[in-house]
């Protein structure tokens, strides 16, 4: 290898280096019937296999994911959870997550399976709308988190509220 292409590649490796930092990484784990780790919406720029049953993800910060995770014995489900998280730029506050490092804005955080469920209904409607669920007003996240943690139906996202948010959007510096 010459001296230009090993420097170039060097600094294609401390790019990926710095980039592998600045992301807010998550740690997927698959084992069938037992661990099921998965992300349900969110734009990842990189994914780094560990084995067979794991691997990682990395978002830019800014970016919202649903973090859903799942595990049982053999009696059955033992807990089921659900998070719709932003990632976070460096030095900016976060909450701590499992397997979420370094953490991130939490938006939402459900636990229980019928609660779990009535989550992916929500961003089934809005995948529905035509409408990507990691682009919507995040208070609409904190609205459905709020309603199903006291127990009450959450009100629907509708087109209005998007335009809405897509405005308030462009508004701000």
């Amino acid at each position: 290898m010459t001296d230009h292409a090993q420097s170039a590649a060097n600094r294609q490796d401390s790019h990926a280096g710095r980039l592998s930092d600045s992301l807010t990484q998550v740690e997927l784990t698959w084992y069938e019937k037992r661990i099921e780790n998965w992300i349900r919406f969110g734009d990842y720029v990189e994914e780094k296999i560990l084995d067979r049953r794991r691997r990682t993800l990395g978002f830019r910060s800014g970016t919202v994911f649903a973090f859903v995770r799942w595990s049982a014995n053999d009696f059955g489900t033992v807990s089921s959870r659900i998070d719709i998280v932003r990632a976070v730029a460096a030095r900016e506050s976060y909450q701590t997550l499992p397997f979420v490092r370094p953490g991130g804005e939490i938006m939402l955080h459900i636990d229980g399976w019928p609660k779990v469920e009535r989550v992916l209904q929500a961003i089934d409607a809005v995948e529905a709308m035509g409408v990507e669920p990691a682009d919507i007003a995040p208070d609409h996240w904190r609205h459905v988190h709020s309603r199903l943690t006291v127990g009450h139906e959450p009100r629907p996202y509708t087109r209005a509220q998007h335009d809405a948010w897509l405005l308030r959007r462009r508004a701000q510096p």
